[in-house]
């Protein structure tokens, strides 16, 4: 029997180069170049009207770019139709059949393609084997769970061996539970296959957990690309250090200048000032904002700290217990308390503090 990492022995990487597409007045895609490697997996995260979703579709050959080259292992496919592509399509709606058993399903993609009878079944049931759905061959769409489901529309995707998987949201219809679940086994599926893939979402939480790499959009273009670490540790832009996880914005004014990476010191208003690290190149006078993270804030008691607060909610959920906190200037920011520890009470008068390290400076104002 075939093994499955052999089956995919054959993966490529896809290059998206200087890509534009326009629907109309709307630059749906501005000059955005990206490349993924055989075997990876990428997810294209951002909100809706990023882009993401149509450069997934310029990759498949379900859109053409106006500027711009798409490469499947090396080879223009820019104007390829589709059909000629050789790769695997996961839609957000699994559309199976539901007058065909499962192993018809999965047979399908071969029936249209030419494959006898006997050579379809084999190789659909070494899908379903695949997809870890031994047994489940003669049953309908209906009789089966939503992850169910969702597995055969990959053992579908996959029986043809294509030389890359696309997924555009395949997990956004399962409830909340199902879907962390089958975020972790659709990762390792993707593992033990060696396929490469290419993942729309709009959930960071989904491309943080299953993603190689994450390639965060907004507005069509590129804002970064990198490991979900980086993205999160080091965002390259305000946009990316609020959409990826949660951030707190404190407004101030740069006190000198400062080269990206380097310690500096922004002012908050009355004398005071708090340290941080400019991303970029910083001028001295600057409208900028401070990004930290809630889990990298710290308690001190009043009166010290960076900055005085008071406590307005404690909010438990079980591992952990977030903390919203009203400064001076009547903004409200996040601090998280892992399970264990004190929790002041509401009202309570209290001080902030952090390193500099785990604050970031962008310039602008919130």
């Amino acid at each position: 029997m075939l093994r499955p990492v052999d089956a995919f022995s054959h993966s490529v990487g896809i290059e998206v180069r200087d890509a534009v597409k326009r629907f109309g007045a709307v630059t749906a895609v501005d000059h955005v170049s990206l490349a993924v490697e055989p075997g990876e997996f990428l997810a294209l995260l951002g909100p809706s009207g990023s882009g993401k979703t149509t450069i997934l579709m310029a990759i498949a050959g379900f859109e053409y770019p106006d500027e711009g080259r798409i490469l499947v292992g090396g080879e223009d496919v820019t104007w390829m139709p589709p059909n000629r592509r050789n790769l695997g399509m996961v839609f957000q709606k699994y559309t199976l059949f539901p007058h065909m058993s499962v192993l018809e399903n999965i047979a399908f993609p071969l029936k249209m393609r030419g494959v006898g009878r006997a050579e379809r079944e084999d190789r659909a049931r070494q899908a379903l084997a695949t997809v870890r759905l031994d047994g489940f061959g003669e049953r309908k769409p209906s009789q089966l769970s939503g992850g169910q489901q969702q597995r055969v529309a990959i053992a579908r995707a996959i029986v043809y061996k294509p030389r890359v998987l696309l997924m555009d949201e395949p997990l956004s219809a399962l409830d909340k539970n199902l879907r962390e679940e089958m975020q972790i086994e659709t990762k390792h599926l993707q593992r033990e296959i060696g396929v490469t893939v290419v993942f729309v979402t709009h959930d960071q939480t989904e491309a943080l957990t299953m993603a190689d790499r994450v390639a965060v959009l907004d507005h069509g273009r590129l804002q970064q690309i990198g490991t979900p670490h980086a993205l999160y540790e080091a965002p390259q832009s305000a946009f990316v250090a609020g959409f990826i996880g949660e951030t707190n914005f404190i407004a101030g004014t740069a006190q000198a200048a400062a080269v990206a990476g380097a310690q500096t010191a922004v002012g908050l208003g009355e004398g005071r000032a708090v340290p941080a690290t400019a991303v970029g190149d910083v001028a001295p006078g600057a409208a900028v904002r401070v990004a930290v993270r809630p889990e990298r804030l710290a308690l001190t008691a009043a009166g010290e700290g960076l900055l005085a607060a008071r406590v307005q909610e404690a909010i438990y959920v079980g591992n952990a217990t977030t903390l919203l906190l009203a400064t001076p200037e009547r903004q409200v920011l996040k601090l998280r308390l892992p399970a264990g520890a004190s929790v002041p009470s509401v009202g309570d008068a209290v001080g902030l503090s952090w390193a500099a390290a785990d604050a970031r400076v962008f310039e602008g104002a919130p």
